[in-house]
């Protein structure tokens, strides 16, 4: 059973991949709502969600476009549910900031050891007083605020919005600064066994992250490619 009770939307236009769906996250102890189409996913939305299943290929909706809409205004997990052969799909979702895929056909085992990755990996939801409790764990670096508790970044402007993906990497980064990592050591870092040769989903997030935290995404000064080895983190200053 789901210790904290999680509210699972589950977005597809295929009724019984819905109830499939819906019967497994709920045998699970996960809440669950359904939605077919972006008026219904924005109709969710609004009662509290925790992480939404996409499929992107909706019979009246591209896909693409709701989890774009969801991105932009709402800060959950999304996992992308998509064909087999969808690949140009896949690495867009990822490069809009989807969280997670999972290809069709999948083992509704897959489904769940994902949902609860990227659970896990997303943190619990704040409250109203955790808002207010004592002061959290704080990465500072360049002019940005990296909250470890709240899981939340501040820059000069604001906060920043990212996936809990993106977040789990750049506090992968900020740990071990001026460190150069190899993909395959910051995807062990991150998912563990978990993940495959073919699996994009770091080099994705890492662009991602270039664009929110970098003054020029194309020549990063802060997160860099080192040719033939990996990343390394280069903050100017950092302070923890």
């Amino acid at each position: 059973m789901s210790d904290n009770q999680s509210h699972i939307l589950v977005v597809d236009d295929d009724d019984q991949v819905r109830l499939m769906l819906r019967r497994c996250f709920e045998d699970e102890g996960y809440r669950v709502s359904e939605a077919t189409d972006q008026s219904g996913v924005d109709a969710a939305l609004d009662t509290g969600i925790d992480l939404m299943t996409l499929d992107l290929n909706l019979g009246g909706t591209d896909g693409l476009t709701i989890a774009r809409q969801v991105r932009q205004n709402w800060d959950l997990p999304i996992i992308m549910i998509t064909g087999k052969g969808d690949m140009i799909d896949r690495i867009v979702g990822l490069e809009i900031g989807a969280d997670d895929y999972i290809a069709k056909p999948f083992h509704l085992r897959e489904v769940l050891a994902r949902v609860r990755s990227v659970l896990r990996r997303s943190g619990p939801r704040e409250t109203a007083s955790a808002a207010t409790a004592a002061p959290t764990a704080c990465i500072r670096f360049d002019g940005y605020a990296l909250d470890m508790d709240r899981r939340s970044l501040q820059g000069s402007a604001g906060a920043i919005r990212l996936t809990s993906g993106e977040f789990d990497l750049l506090a992968l980064f900020a740990r071990h600064p001026h460190r150069v990592l190899s993909r395959d050591q910051i995807m062990d870092m991150l998912k563990g066994h978990d993940w495959a040769p073919n699996d994009r989903s770091i080099d994705n997030q890492i662009a991602r992250l270039r664009k929110l935290i970098e003054v020029n995404a194309r020549e990063p000064l802060l997160i860099k490619t080192v040719r033939g080895a990996g990343y390394c983190f280069t903050p100017h200053s950092i302070e923890a």
